[in-house]
């Protein structure tokens, strides 16, 4: 089970279907942080010991949000075009054999049928 704070730019089904598979999740749109800053977004994450998912590229300016100082960053990168579902399926698809230790402090970015990380220093 892993930590996942869902981004308000993320499908409200998402977290849905994170929760069913297990999953503990928040999606800032319950929490009064729609339209939150990314500093608040990125806080509220930090705070509750969560990853990120988002689709706001703006999370993977490594200077800003360095890796190895938060709980992990998760950025969607899909077409406007695709539909939720492939979003979450692909989604699930990625996340089916990871523990919350390979999130932590990484940058993980997933785009149509691939996913890149960038691992924190050691």
């Amino acid at each position: 089970m892993a930590r996942f704070v869902i981004d308000e730019d993320m499908p409200r089904s998402t977290g849905k279907i994170l929760k069913d598979n297990g999953n503990d999740v928040k999606d800032i749109q319950d929490y009064g942080l729609r339209g939150a800053s990314d500093d608040e977004v990125y806080q509220f994450a930090q705070s509750n010991q969560a990853v990120l998912i988002t689709g706001d590229m703006g999370f993977g300016n490594i200077l800003r949000f360095p890796t190895g100082s938060h709980f992990g960053i998760v950025i969607i990168n899909f077409p406007n075009t695709m539909t939720t579902y492939e979003i979450n399926r692909q989604l699930l698809e990625r996340f089916k054999d990871s523990a919350e230790s390979d999130f932590k402090g990484n940058l993980i970015i997933i785009e149509p049928s691939k996913g890149r990380i960038r691992k924190q220093e050691k």
